[in-house]
């Protein structure tokens, strides 16, 4: 759900997964979820280090955030307890393989897959991930997973909009002085108060890179049939400045509950 689904950003009308064979609406006894600092809900706690996973859109045990898991849970009892989250701050689709082998080692039946924001920023817009690498690092890993455990089934959210987060807070002080300061998302969020040609450029193009890596996460995962993507309901969905934490990056706590309640909304059947 890259940066704000995680933008996440990575769950459904019934996230309920749905049985091929009898058509029987059938939940997960258990579930996980891979990403960077947004699926750990950075930023959400005093914690400095590690993020809050309690706090998480995905995997979350916070009513005030209503995970996936727990709207899971409300449904399905049986998955109480059985809930991991493997995302790690800072990682990139490259690192996306070794989260996956944590994966296989919990033998989750469910894993949400919410990453690229990571690939999306970079310092200098030249060092935002290609298409190629992008997708090569995406179908390595998904057939890693899918060669130990066949039947796991893989909901992938799209990558939040970050052209958005500037679009809403360019002209917020605070906002743009932490971005600076904090070298928040160069290749996004450089030089974010400037209206130059050079820099509106150098933004659209960052976000059409954007849009071309969430193609790749829709045609890669359209590959497998355990695999649903969301449609680009997280990259669509226009957000506020409240979702945005203190970071102004990262999503709120508000803005956690936001992305669990959008993406719970996708009609990821399986």
């Amino acid at each position: 759900m890259g940066v704000l689904s995680r933008a996440l950003p990575l769950a459904a009308a019934v996230l309920a997964l749905a049985a091929p064979a009898a058509g029987a609406v059938v939940y997960p006894d258990s579930m996980a979820a891979t990403g960077a600092s947004a699926t750990r809900a950075a930023g959400t706690c005093e914690r400095a280090t590690g993020g809050c996973p309690e706090n998480s859109w995905a995997t979350g045990t916070n009513a005030e955030v209503n995970s996936i898991y727990l709207r899971i849970r409300a449904l399905h009892p049986e998955i109480t307890g059985n809930v991991y989250n493997d995302a790690v701050g800072g990682e990139a689709m490259s690192d996306l393989a070794d989260q996956f082998e944590v994966v296989i080692g919990q033998r989750v039946q469910f894993v949400i897959v919410d990453m690229g924001g990571n690939d999306v920023c970079a310092p200098e817009e030249r060092q935002v991930t290609t298409v190629a690498s992008f997708r090569a690092d995406f179908e390595a890993a998904m057939s890693r997973l899918l060669a130990a455990r066949p039947a796991t089934r893989i909901a992938v959210a799209s990558i939040s909009n970050l052209y958005r987060l500037w679009e809403i807070l360019h002209t917020n002080r605070a906002a743009t002085d932490s971005w600076t300061r904090h070298g928040t998302c160069p290749s996004m969020l450089a030089n974010p108060t400037s209206r130059s040609r050079e820099d509106e450029e150098r933004r659209i193009r960052v976000r059409e890179r954007e849009v071309e890596l969430n193609g790749v996460l829709a045609t890669v995962c359209a590959r497998h049939a355990n695999c649903e993507y969301d449609r680009g309901t997280a990259f669509e969905h226009r957000f506020e400045a409240g979702d945005v934490g203190r970071d102004w990056f990262h999503p709120s706590l508000a803005g956690q509950a936001t992305a669990a309640a959008v993406e719970w909304e996708v009609p990821w059947m399986f």
